[in-house]
């Protein structure tokens, strides 16, 4: 639905331009003031057309009923006890139409403005009872009662559950608009994640590739170091060389770190290099290397292709850190349908390369990009002390179906502690598993805390500066916390549909069961206190003053007359009496001029 140009919406309903003109506090003593005349044209009105005592009733009952608008906004219930109790004042059955108006109006608007139930209920209960005394001691008559909460239930009762459903269908709303923002706001935050990540795998990528690289440059100049055809000026400067180089990539390992703090791995297609020339490059580097490869391992899909990169390139720079001079094998085969690539390091005769440092979190971050690719990573020593890489994808994976890490399942040897393959974070294991965001693969991983490994802790539940970052919960969009939450609002929701539907099905079905209830005794007393002595009935004479009849008469009277009764005469009053309890017939009595025009005994047995 489309809004003209001097509408908006806001708090549920249409604001146009009087919105806008007037200020709110004014706009709402504006609307009750035009509320209270329309309330008060019926009584005065009837008060005109009638006079009498209706023009004492009006001269009370306008100013009240602008005390009621007066005190609706602040207290609805109070403001609609105002109009029961003139409603009960003239009519104890409350069939007197000058305040029907008036109940249904403040009826609705205590169900409306009112968020407790409980006080509305307890008003219609005591206005219920009080109908009891006032039917039986004022208007003389019980079958008033149900009569007068049959009015109740209709003119207030039904409008305050109407009010009830609208306020309950606003919350709603209001409640649904809540959460669609807070999932807007969950969404940026983890777009912002997102980028994070991306920033963090970025870094990562850089790492892989420039720690490598400055790696094999401190090799070769570790050899260049030793070598006999060089003076000891140019062994001092290749040194040098050879340290800047490994302080250089310690910095740069910092500085990645710090990098990937804010975030943890991304998928991002990293730079194309095939693993010959990995293998060549740390073959020309010094590297005593050999590559196994088959022609059918080309064409590799997209997320396959890097992750075999990724474990030569890192199986490589680990060897040339901690193993310097021993012998690698590479192989990069199909194996049964799978793809296997496996990289195994003879044992070291010489310990690591001085002032080379580990990182602590290459073999995690391999893990992490073989099971997105569908893989699974096995890293451990061997049987005579050398160290193995082995990564396996599926048939599937490789035949470029794309699989996630979802069902992957990678299993892991954790590297030694002591050695020269030993992380510089002992409890840093390559078998640390991180979970995709959402369960999506290739989502992105977002980890906990690992060893106190650079790049290791888990981003925070909202990124800083990003939109409705404050008043986001503690949860990301598919987190289990997230669908507690979502749960949760459903399961109020649901329970204030069932109060409402309570309220306004249950609630006046319950009342007319009640009334319905209520009859039989009503029915059996309004008979036993309306029998007529056949003794007082005999005494009593034609032309006798109906003050002196009536000290003797029962205090209530027959509902109407018997069936068979002839019609009344004209100009008398008649009254009926039983003759017994739940008789058929009846003594009526008719007066006229203050005396007794005449007496029968009417009905089917009269």
């Amino acid at each position: 639905m489309c809004a003209s140009k001097g509408e908006r919406w806001r708090g549920g309903q249409w604001r146009g331009g009087f919105g806008r003109a007037v200020p709110a506090s004014r706009r709402a003593r504006l609307l009750d003031a035009a509320l209270w005349l329309l309330l008060c044209a019926a009584p005065v009105t009837g008060a005109v057309s009638a006079g009498g005592p209706d023009t004492v009733t009006t001269a009370v009952g306008v100013p009240l009923l602008g005390v009621a608008t007066w005190l609706g906004r602040r207290w609805p219930v109070a403001a609609a006890a105002v109009p029961l109790a003139l409603s009960l004042a003239l009519d104890p059955e409350m069939l007197t139409p000058l305040y029907w108006p008036a109940l249904a109006v403040f009826g609705y608007l205590a169900g409306r403005r009112s968020a407790a139930g409980r006080p509305a209920l307890w008003l219609l209960g005591a206005a219920a009872f009080a109908g009891l005394p006032l039917c039986a001691l004022v208007a003389r008559d019980l079958w008033g009662w149900p009569t007068q909460l049959l009015t109740l239930l209709f003119s207030t009762g039904l409008p305050w559950l109407l009010g009830r459903h609208r306020r309950t269908y606003a919350e709603l709303t209001r409640a649904g608009w809540r959460l669609a923002e807070r999932m807007e706001r969950e969404q940026q935050a983890v777009a912002d994640r997102t980028r994070a990540r991306e920033r963090a795998r970025i870094a990562g990528d850089m790492h892989d590739s420039l720690g490598h690289d400055l790696t094999l440059l401190a090799v070769r100049a570790g050899v260049l170091e030793v070598d006999p055809g060089l003076d000891a000026t140019r062994q001092a400067a290749v040194g040098e060389l050879r340290e800047a180089a490994a302080e250089a990539t310690e910095r740069l390992r910092e500085i990645i770190g710090v990098l990937r703090a804010e975030g943890e791995d991304a998928p991002v297609t990293p730079a194309r290099e095939d693993p010959s020339a990995l293998v060549v490059r740390a073959r020309a580097s010094g590297v005593p290397v050999t590559l196994e490869r088959d022609d059918s391992t080309d064409g590799l899909p997209p997320m396959v292709g890097p992750a075999v990169r990724r474990v030569v390139q890192e199986s490589l720079t680990n060897a040339a850190k901690h193993a310097p001079g021993a012998r690698v094998r590479v192989a990069v085969v199909r194996e049964r349908s799978a793809l296997r690539v496996r990289v195994v390091t003879d044992p070291a005769s010489t310990g690591p390369l001085p002032g080379v440092a580990s990182g602590g979190s290459g073999l995690v971050g391999l893990d992490e990009r073989v099971r997105l690719a569908g893989g699974s990573l096995r890293a451990g020593r061997t049987v005579d002390g050398g160290f193995e890489v082995v990564a396996e994808f599926g048939a599937s994976t490789t035949a470029g179906a794309g699989a996630g890490a979802e069902g992957a399942g990678a299993e892991v040897v954790s590297p030694p502690s002591v050695g020269p393959f030993a992380l510089a974070e002992p409890s840093l294991g390559a078998g640390a598993l991180f979970a995709p965001v959402g369960g999506s693969p290739g989502a992105g991983a977002l980890s906990a805390p690992v060893g106190g490994s650079p790049g290791a802790e888990a981003l925070p539940a909202t990124t800083e500066g990003s939109p409705g970052a404050e008043a986001l919960p503690a949860t990301t969009e598919g987190s289990p916390g997230s669908a507690a939450l979502s749960a949760l609002e459903l399961e109020r929701a649901r329970s204030r549909v069932r109060r409402g539907l309570t309220q306004t099905v249950v609630a006046p079905l319950a009342v007319l069961a009640g009334i319905l209830v209520l009859m039989a005794p009503i029915s059996l007393a309004s008979s036993s206190l309306s029998v007529l002595d056949g003794d007082r009935y005999d005494v009593l004479r034609v032309g006798e003053s109906r003050e002196k009849a009536e000290a003797g008469l029962p205090v209530y009277t027959r509902d109407g007359p018997p069936d068979g009764a002839p019609r009344t005469p004209r100009g008398q009053e008649c009254v009926y009496y039983g003759t017994r309890i739940a008789s058929s017939d009846a003594y009526r009595l008719c007066f006229e001029d203050g005396r007794i025009a005449s007496k029968a005994r009417v009905g089917t047995g009269g």
